[in-house]
């Protein structure tokens, strides 16, 4: 037997296996960290992809809006920001004609302080910031409809400026595809309904994680985008440490699409085949802080598990399951098949993480080794357990004494994308 250790909330629990039964042990791939971020960002900006330089493109005096992360997807935004700024002022662009805006979607908005730690103390005193408010109709424009029926409107905050600047973080995303390039927009920025109806496609059999081409969800983001198009995007990936490995910068759509060939790079995984058994940890907090972020693992892992197989899902969730609509949404309908029943009807934010988690346990059997008391878990269909040694000896149960093993450390993040499912 041969012991292995996973993060689980701030601590880490161990459990024994025999190595024999261990088909992979899946971690990011090692690249290595841009020794100098801010030259990188100054290099990408001058030399970038599709699009002419950033200081080519805004003419002195005009105004601009960076569309920068929130606090729930990882930017180090503070990296790139005061290089951008300055640039822009060596062409003639004060910081008086700057404005920052944070891609809330339909998340809640951010306080000043946490305006501040975005972006960090340099950047937040040089420029104002704003959070734009999907549901006020008196700050919102509206453009159009896309040939996917969705109603197109943006915060009047990026709409009334003379360029837009998207930026982000790149990771996998489990119906869209890739986060980044246009989601700075549509979602980040986007009207309620717009955002409503564009994620109402997460239906599609081709809104997958890690799948671009073909897929209507990020089709349908790009026809949106294009009736305000952005002038210019940075976009980095980042390793586990949250240090650069890769800055993309350009058209928001070209450089977009070549930081993701690095992302299934970085974060992509090759399995030998699905497994009996897959145990994946979140990360530990705040990876697992809820069910809500939990659902992230449970998308990767259930790339790598057989039908009919268990996953065991570390997961401390203190805080519960992260979203009132997708618990009322679970006491009302109980089953995977009367979820998505109500959804195609009724589509709603929030809502929807309801779909996204149970259609998963279609495949496999969930068990989830939390801190949630059982009858919760149960209402929340899944397995419930206390230690990792319950879920195995649940898993054993049912699959038996030797079955084949995948261990995802990183569950959060490493995505098997050569066993990728389709719904």
């Amino acid at each position: 037997m041969k012991e292995f250790s996973m993060h689980y909330g701030t601590g880490e629990v161990k459990f024994s296996l025999d190595p024999a039964l261990v088909l992979d042990e899946l971690v990011i791939n090692e690249f290595p960290a841009l020794p100098d971020p801010a030259a990188a960002v100054l290099e990408a900006i001058r030399n970038p992809i599709g699009a002419p330089a950033l200081r080519d493109i805004v003419k002195p005096g005009q105004t601009v809006a960076f569309i920068v992360n929130d606090p729930t997807r990882i930017a180090r935004s503070y990296v790139f920001l005061p290089v951008m700024m300055d640039e822009l002022n060596a062409a003639g662009v004060p910081d008086a004609n700057m404005r920052i805006v944070f891609a809330l979607g339909t998340h809640r908005a951010m306080t000043e302080a946490e305006m501040v730690e975005e972006v960090g103390e340099t950047v937040a005193k040089r420029v104002k910031m704003y959070n734009p408010d999907c549901h006020d109709e008196s700050m919102l424009k509206y453009f159009g409809t896309t040939s996917r029926g969705t109603k197109v409107g943006f915060s009047k905050l990026v709409t009334e400026v003379d360029h837009i600047i998207c930026t982000g973080g790149i990771v996998h995303h489990f119906f869209s595809g890739f986060g980044g390039g246009r989601k700075a927009m549509l979602p980040g920025v986007a009207a309620y309904e717009t955002i409503r109806h564009n994620h109402s496609m997460m239906f599609d059999p081709n809104a997958v994680i890690g799948k671009l081409e073909g897929n209507p969800v990020y089709h349908d983001q790009v026809e949106g985008t294009e009736m305000c198009r952005p002038s210019f995007l940075i976009n980095i990936v980042l390793d586990e440490e949250k240090r650069l490995l890769g800055v993309f910068a350009g058209d928001y759509v070209k450089a977009h699409l070549e930081a993701c060939k690095m992302v299934d790079q970085v974060y992509g995984a090759e399995v030998e085949r699905e497994a009996d058994l897959v145990i994946a940890s979140c990360g530990g907090f705040p990876k697992d802080i809820n069910v809500y972020q939990v659902q992230k693992t449970m998308d990767n892992a259930w790339c790598a598990v057989k039908e009919g197989g268990v996953v065991i899902i570390l997961g401390e969730c203190r805080e519960g399951s992260g979203s009132a609509h997708y618990e009322k949404m679970m006491k009302e309908h109980k089953t995977p098949d009367g979820i998505e029943e109500a959804l195609r009807k009724n589509f709603e934010i929030g809502a929807h993480k309801a779909y996204a988690v149970t259609r998963l346990m279609k495949k496999a059997e969930f068990i989830l080794v939390s801190c949630m008391e059982p009858d919760f878990s149960e209402m929340l269909l899944f397995t419930p357990a206390k230690t990792i040694d319950e879920a195995l000896e649940m898993a054993y149960k049912k699959l038996g004494p030797k079955p084949t093993i995948t261990l995802m450390p990183m569950g959060a993040i490493t995505v098997p994308l050569n066993t990728r499912p389709t719904k």
